[in-house]
């Protein structure tokens, strides 16, 4: 188990047995804030993290994911749901931080196999 500070943090799977597994966001698709550029991004790429390591066997591409998603919250970027009052961090939208760790994956450093 582990505390976290929002549900916009928590990725999830349901893995059966045989075939592919569902990866989710706990918090599902936020209808009661859609359109308003508050949800945070960061449990969907986390679950598609998962998805990549647990259903398609690409724990390095899943790792990228996790290491992005570490780096914008360590850049002290903050969607409103684990935003706090005098944390020093910069208030962003669903938009801008999906847009900052894009950015981030495409700036690893990710070796070639040869």
């Amino acid at each position: 188990s582990m505390l976290v500070g929002s549900l916009g943090m928590l990725p999830s799977a349901s893995l059966g047995e045989d075939g592919p597994g569902v990866f989710e966001p706990c918090h599902g698709s936020a209808p009661d804030i859609a359109g308003e550029d508050k949800a945070n991004p960061l449990a969907m790429i986390l679950s598609a993290a998962m998805m990549l390591k647990y259903d398609l066997d690409r724990p390095e591409e899943a790792l990228i994911l996790e290491q992005a998603v570490e780096a914008a919250l360590d850049a002290k970027l903050r969607t409103p749901d684990i935003k706090q009052d005098g944390d020093g961090c910069e208030l962003i939208g669903c938009e801008e931080m999906g847009q900052a760790v894009a950015k981030i994956v495409s700036e690893i450093d990710v070796p070639i196999a040869v």
